[in-house]
């Protein structure tokens, strides 16, 4: 996706005409079997097949999410932007009404069991950092590869700029030494205080 870019989706649904489109599809497919090659010819007929079946999908999740009664008489947009099938076809077509920042805050939502924040993001290389909240209980690594596997899939659909991924664990803080109570400050945790002068 081009930085900036917009494209008017009115204009953009009337540039295509689904019978020219079709015609112009079969007639790939027929030069490719006049090369002879019956693997070619497979493997062209299965790009399309599954490029159909990658936009009959996000059709069907759009009547789906529009026709939810949850959505009903409502701006049909948000439902919208907030699905990572539907989201990710319309960044693929620089259709996506949202900055990237907004975006990136919705693929972290996504995945919000994980309590990711951004610490940045270097638009050289593509590499959005994020910090991961310390994890409760023992800290194993396989929670950080979790969490860095769950926001590449979800960036993937709403920020595709996105091409590194590096999540940082959060610093735990120390927990402050415990006084028991009626031991001073000075006195070792754990032992009984001197017993008191008797006059």
């Amino acid at each position: 996706m081009s930085a900036g870019t917009t494209i008017d989706p009115a204009k953009a649904a009337q540039a295509v005409d689904a019978v020219q489109t079709g015609r112009r599809i079969e007639d790939v497919l027929d030069r490719l079997a006049a090369t002879g090659d019956p693997a070619v010819r497979a493997a062209a007929e299965e790009l399309v097949q599954a490029l159909m079946d990658f936009y009959g999908a996000g059709l069907a999740r759009m009547l789906q999410l529009l026709s939810a009664p949850e959505n009903r008489g409502a701006a049909p947009v948000p439902a919208l932007l907030g699905d990572e099938l539907v989201a990710g076809l319309l960044v693929l077509h620089d259709l996506h009404p949202e900055d990237r920042t907004t975006r990136i805050g919705r693929a972290l939502d996504s995945v919000r069991e994980h309590d990711l924040e951004v610490v940045d993001f270097d638009e050289s290389t593509g590499t959005l950092r994020l910090r991961a909240a310390a994890a409760a209980g023992c800290g194993c690594a396989a929670s950080g590869t979790t969490a860095q596997q769950a926001a590449e899939d979800a960036l993937a659909c709403f920020a595709p700029e996105v091409t590194v991924v590096e999540v940082q664990s959060a610093v735990t803080p120390r927990e402050p030494a415990l006084l028991q109570i009626g031991v001073g400050p000075g006195t070792r945790a754990g032992a009984c205080p001197a017993p008191a002068k008797t006059p």
